[in-house]
């Protein structure tokens, strides 16, 4: 089997697609990014390998992409984020689309036209507010796993505004909500909130929205209250946590030598 190989090395998370020669995903792999992006990659590589029962051997060509792209020993070339996460989300919705990826670091809005073209990007890397980052600490100041987050945010009912963007101010408010007696669904709902309307401010959306990264694939919460706020269809593609990594790996079977794809 011939393999084409994508990795997303992001700052909290490392992700990894393999693609066979139909750009059927024949194998995926995630693991924490923690303090050597080598051996998360050496790792993520390994596990999809087991999984398809392949020998590394028979990747074709990789390409690297995210925040440690450039700590990836086995990649053949780099592509940024921009780039990646654009390409997978334009594979599965192949038509004019404002790119929403959200990570553990930072937010992007990428612009694509209807022939997959990039036509503007703006990114969010100076600030916490908008980003997973900015959860964790929500979760933090709540006491919370991360993983109940969604679900607590689904059970309000009623909508309360957090006025702070800032995540340090955020917390504080927090503690105040709390001691009003505030719900902490409310709370939570109203963080998810936040973090929509941090990505409003960044730039003005166009055609269908389509949510990627890690955020929203354990928040899917956050599609619905985006829908609402943009006033227009918004979509996840499957695996969104995966799309920069599956992007990626469209890349490689693209400029493998000796290769043409449609």
């Amino acid at each position: 089997m011939r393999v084409y190989c994508g990795i997303d090395v992001g700052a909290s998370a490392s992700k990894l697609v393999l693609l066979d020669a139909e750009r059927r995903v024949v194998a995926q792999a995630v693991r924490r990014s923690g303090v050597d992006y080598a051996a998360a990659a050496h790792a993520c590589v390994d596990q999809a390998l087991g999984q398809a029962g392949i020998a590394r051997s028979e990747i074709v060509r990789s390409i690297a992409t995210g925040y440690g792209r450039d700590n990836v020993p086995f990649a053949d070339g780099k592509m940024t984020e921009i780039a990646c996460h654009g390409r997978g989300a334009f594979y599965h919705f192949p038509q004019r689309i404002t790119v929403i990826d959200i990570g553990a670091q930072d937010s992007k809005v990428i612009h694509l036209d209807d022939q997959g073209r990039r036509i503007g990007f703006k990114m969010n890397r100076k600030c916490a507010a908008g980003t997973g980052a900015f959860l964790e600490e929500i979760a933090y100041r709540l006491d919370l796993p991360l993983s109940e987050l969604n679900a607590l945010a689904q059970r309000s009912t009623r909508s309360l505004t957090l006025s702070s963007f800032c995540t340090v101010f955020a917390a504080t408010e927090i503690l105040a909500r709390i001691r009003a007696g505030d719900k902490v669904e409310d709370i939570v709902k109203g963080a998810f909130r936040s973090v929509i309307r941090r990505i409003e401010e960044m730039d003005p959306v166009d055609g269908t929205v389509v949510m990627t990264g890690g955020v929203v694939a354990y928040n899917p919460f956050l599609a619905v209250l985006a829908e609402e706020a943009f006033c227009r269809p918004v979509r996840v593609p499957p695996d969104p946590q995966f799309i920069g990594a599956f992007g990626a790996a469209l890349f490689a079977m693209d400029s493998a030598p000796g290769q043409e794809h449609a």
